[in-house]
């Protein structure tokens, strides 16, 4: 008796899509996450220096600017020390429960201000 298989070549493509769709999406959100790290990292870096430099409110325009939208930056000073973090959102906010977070550290130049 012969059998019919009409149909399951359909359901195997649609499942196939579907997953093929899915693991895109993964790649891309993964790729999306590294490029926000990476700008995280990059407004971290560039606070910092303008920190040491004595430049507060220019720090806080290089996070704005380089930085993922909506990230925050956190300043720590031990005397010298500046400590810069900044931290976001990843994918304009497209993954909850994932925060990305970077730091960068400098020593006050002379006469640089506060």
């Amino acid at each position: 008796m012969p059998r019919d298989d009409r149909g399951s070549v359909t359901v195997e493509a649609a499942l196939g899509i579907g997953a093929l769709t899915f693991v895109s999406a993964l790649l891309l959100a993964g790729i999306g996450v590294a490029a926000d790290q990476l700008r995280c990292t990059d407004a971290a870096r560039e606070a910092a220096r303008l920190l040491a430099r004595g430049q507060p409110a220019r720090a806080e325009q290089a996070v704005r600017e380089i930085a993922p939208p909506g990230a925050r930056l956190d300043v720590v000073r031990e005397g010298d020390a500046i400590t810069a973090g900044v931290e976001a959102d990843p994918v304009a906010g497209l993954l909850p429960g994932i925060r990305l977070r970077s730091h960068a550290f400098a020593i006050a130049e002379p006469g640089g201000g506060p």
